[in-house]
């Protein structure tokens, strides 16, 4: 009996912990949508805007588009690519063919003053490790030759937190790193 009484209230506490994350994300996407976020939970856009943040940028809220501009001139855009401590950054759906997907895959990259790659800690994924600045024709040149040896006509572009460190320059590093 002391024993199901201990699961029963943790299992109550539990419940309390999770109502009070669903109230605070539905305050936050409130928030969003007072300036024209209509989906905070999109996939990658609160890191997204985590690193915007960090670097100083406008973010980009909608899909298909660069993630962030200069906010003082919005012709100038940028790509975010994150991952945590380990992991690897990607483009999702990239296309080797046909040439006109192939080419609209590619201006993804090209399109961009910089590309930011910024890496998370794996036990708190909304605070940044490092962010690496990397110039989009490396990105590019490493795009294409995975495209290149890749046996699918649409493949997932991965990018290391090493390749990022080999190639990119530290514009942030967290102070505790």
């Amino acid at each position: 009996m002391p024993n199901e009484n201990k699961l029963s209230s943790t299992l109550e506490a539990t419940k309390k912990v999770f109502h009070r994350i669903i109230q605070l994300v539905r305050e936050a996407a409130e928030l969003a949508r007072s300036v024209g976020i209509s989906n905070l939970l999109q996939p990658g856009l609160v890191k997204e805007l985590i690193i915007a943040d960090i670097l100083g940028h406008q973010p980009i809220t909608s899909k298909r588009h660069a993630d962030a501009c200069d906010p003082n001139d919005p012709s100038v855009l940028y790509e975010y690519l994150s991952c945590k401590e380990g992991g690897s950054g990607q483009l999702d759906r990239m296309f080797k063919a046909p040439l006109v997907k192939r080419e609209e895959s590619l201006l993804r990259i090209t399109r961009n003053k910089k590309i930011y790659f910024a890496v998370f800690y794996a036990d708190n994924q909304t605070k940044v490790k490092v962010v690496y600045e990397l110039e989009p024709d490396a990105v590019l040149a490493e795009a294409v030759r995975q495209l290149d040896r890749s046996r699918n006509d649409i493949s997932h572009v991965g990018f290391p937190e090493a390749w990022a460190s080999g190639h990119g320059k530290v514009v942030y590093q967290d102070k505790v790193s």
